[in-house]
């Protein structure tokens, strides 16, 4: 197949096809993914990432917990009902959290709206972005949504007959596919495999009394015979059995016929290993967002104090988050032609969050003293509505 017939037939679909799963446009070029290999799969990811390392889980659980419990500005006329909506807790779990760490860590959250009986929205639920795949029309966009658990398939239409929303899909950019986001777990993985593997050799090494014991050394004399290959694997599992393990450590040796013991050391290079660590989790906490000063990681001072870490971890990594989740929620409540709310606008109230109060209040002051303003400008640049005696006025206008 031509080069441009691959083309047409990316964005026009395959007529003979249109119910079979298509791959998303940015992967029709490079085949079908092949997940096969459990080796790479993202419950083996979770359970060698986050489960695992202690780095990813305290990444992870900081931007989460951040974003939980950032404030935000709800504008519309029934603001108690998206409120509700927005910080009810669905079986236990948050839903900004649960949305941010799906982000995260996958790369992409699915949001279903739920329908009460009362044909009104009634919860806004979390999927769990491994279960769900994308089923798009013959024009390469979402239709509808396939949700597995176990062997039961469930189809999710992206639309209702009204044209409402009932998936809200949110991603993170992902430069070679246009239907599925990047997670942080991707880009952290090689860095994660090192951290987990110095931790194995940390182990080990405290297991055998941070050191490797010795060598049993044979000299029989310049006559002697050498060990026979029963007496060789006698002495070897005397010594794992009797004299190998932490339970073992400082344990007298009796030798005899022959045998000395060898005593030796790791080399500097050997006990590099902490180093090794220290410089995995700060390419982890890199590729998450979260400055390695705020997880204790030695050696790093790229920060004046922790306030100004804490400052950068809002500004570059929460903040940026939270305006992407709050957008796509405030398009997937209000879009269509017959919408779920209408007029309805979220924002992170900035005034209310703690580790940006300098910011604001240097903001505030320098706004306050600028006498060529008058009070409704200070007040829109502030991002407040003017005041009343002007505001019927702007809404006559």
């Amino acid at each position: 197949m031509r080069w441009i017939d691959r083309l047409s037939l990316a964005f026009k679909g395959d007529e003979h096809n249109k119910n079979e799963y298509r791959p998303p446009l940015g992967r029709f070029f490079n085949g079908y993914l092949d997940y096969s290999d459990d080796s790479i799969s993202y419950e083996n990811a979770l359970k060698e990432g986050y489960e695992n390392n202690a780095i990813v889980q305290r990444c992870v659980r900081i931007l989460s917990d951040s974003s939980g419990n950032t404030p935000i500005n709800i504008g519309s006329k029934e603001k108690i009902s998206i409120t509700k909506l927005v910080y009810n807790n669905q079986y236990g779990q948050a839903l900004l959290e649960t949305i941010a760490s799906h982000i995260i860590l996958h790369g992409n959250a699915f949001v279903q709206l739920v329908m009460g009986d009362d044909d009104a929205l009634a919860a806004l639920y979390p999927l769990r972005p491994d279960r769900v795949r994308i089923i798009p029309d013959n024009r390469g966009w979402p239709m509808r949504y396939a949700y597995r658990v176990g062997d039961q398939m469930d189809y999710i239409d992206a639309h209702d007959a009204l044209g409402r929303m009932q998936i809200i899909h949110i991603k993170s950019f992902h430069p070679s596919d246009d239907h599925y986001g990047l997670g942080c777990l991707n880009a952290a993985a090689q860095s994660i495999r090192v951290h987990n593997a110095a931790t194995r050799w940390n182990r080990s090494i405290l297991e055998n009394a941070a050191r490797p014991s010795g060598a049993l050394v044979y000299d029989g004399g310049d006559n002697a015979m050498p060990l026979s290959d029963t007496q060789f694997e006698r002495l070897r599992s005397e010594m794992e059995s009797s004299f190998s393990g932490s339970n073992n450590a400082g344990r007298p040796m009796l030798l005899e016929g022959g045998l000395k013991w060898q005593a030796m050391s790791l080399s500097p290079a050997d006990m590099d290993f902490v180093a090794l660590k220290a410089t995995t989790a700060r390419d982890i906490a890199l590729a998450f967002g979260v400055p390695p000063m705020l997880l204790g990681i030695p050696g790093d001072n790229s920060y004046a104090n922790y306030r100004e870490a804490n400052r950068a971890l809002w500004r570059l990594t929460i903040l940026p988050l939270m305006g992407k989740i709050l957008t796509a929620l405030e398009q997937g409540l209000s879009s269509g032609a017959l919408p779920w709310f209408d007029d309805i606008s979220l924002s992170v109230d900035l005034d209310q969050v703690s580790a940006l109060s300098e910011d604001r209040e240097r903001l505030w002051s320098q706004i306050s003293s600028a006498d060529f303003l008058n009070d409704d400008e200070k007040r829109a640049m502030l991002g407040l509505r003017p005041t009343t005696e002007n505001r019927g006025i702007d809404d006559e206008a």
